[in-house]
């Protein structure tokens, strides 16, 4: 496999006017990997997309693919990266045929090349029996499959997909997870934004976070966690009220973190295991009468509310 990533963005900024989306960003995605972009609404994630796939210019900076600027070689970038926005044309009244012999006519592919492009597209996807099929009768689904097909027909390096599970059914979502796990299994690297922080938790091999238009981390979930040595997590559940519970937490001087979850609560202390046994004979003292009370171990949605403070721009 290439050592050169298949994505490099390299101290990207794009200004529109006085305001800044996206500050000095930098980071890579190999060939094979999977990456979820992470990061509140009006973060600059999907500015940074768009500059990714040659759509818009940034001030400042350099966007590498497959060691190709996008900036200065916007047409050579095109050939190596397949772009899937969050929302995308439809034309009702066009088959599934049609609409990808279109975009693959766009792409330049042509004669047998063109045909095995686009029975492997549909194989992949599981759209060969819909070919005839108008996209207007298609569900939801099955319109992702296929602008997934249409992204992938002239063989990217690179997969850049904007919110693609927005919108799906749960069975959808899974089976649009399994497909973009086999493109990462044939060697593509992808880059993949949601909001469905278990959906890129499950799926992904690291993580971009950012915020206000920043780079907060980036790197695998595990190594990110292990740089910020953060306590360890626990949950608690009593039979006092929340209310209860949540002052009787809020009181214990070793309390770092303290979100609710549910009727019980999600905590971090300082002091670690010593300082959590104290902490529950207390509960148990007061009276609140905790019913659970135990370790957690930190997963992504942990990891985005530690890095992040929920600012918008």
């Amino acid at each position: 496999m290439s050592s050169t990533p298949a994505l490099e963005v390299k101290g990207l900024t794009k200004r529109f006017g006085a305001f800044t989306a996206v500050s000095e960003l930098s980071f890579r995605v190999d060939p094979g990997r999977i990456c979820g972009f992470i990061g509140p609404n009006g973060a600059g994630k999907t500015t940074t997309m768009r500059i990714c796939a040659t759509l818009e210019l940034p001030d400042e900076g350099d966007v590498l693919i497959g060691g190709v600027s996008a900036i200065e070689d916007a047409r050579a970038a095109r050939h190596r990266l397949g772009f899937m926005p969050d929302a995308y044309g439809a034309y009702p009244a066009t088959t599934v045929a049609e609409y990808l012999d279109f975009f693959a006519r766009a792409y330049g592919l042509r004669g047998a090349k063109r045909r095995e492009r686009l029975r492997f597209a549909c194989e992949f996807t599981s759209l060969d029996g819909l070919l005839l099929k108008e996209m207007g009768a298609l569900s939801k689904g099955m319109k992702q499959r296929l602008c997934l097909a249409k992204t992938m027909l002239h063989d990217p390096e690179l997969l850049i997909l904007d919110e693609p599970a927005a919108g799906l059914d749960p069975r959808a979502r899974v089976e649009l997870r399994e497909l973009v796990r086999s493109l990462a299994q044939l060697g593509k690297a992808v880059l993949v934004s949601s909001h469905i922080l278990t959906e890129l938790s499950e799926l992904c091999d690291e993580v971009v976070i950012v915020e206000r238009g920043v780079l907060r981390a980036a790197g695998s979930v595990r190594e990110i966690l292990s740089s910020l040595r953060r306590a360890r997590a626990h949950h608690v559940r009593a039979l006092a009220s929340p209310e209860e519970l949540r002052r009787a937490l809020l009181e214990w001087p070793g309390l770092e973190e303290l979100r609710q979850e549910g009727d019980g609560f999600v905590f971090t202390l300082a002091h670690g295991i010593d300082d959590a046994a104290e902490l529950l004979q207390a509960l148990v003292q007061r009276g609140l009468r905790p019913v659970e009370f135990s370790p957690r171990e930190s997963n992504l949605e942990d990891l985005f509310l530690a890095l992040t403070e929920g600012q918008v721009q």
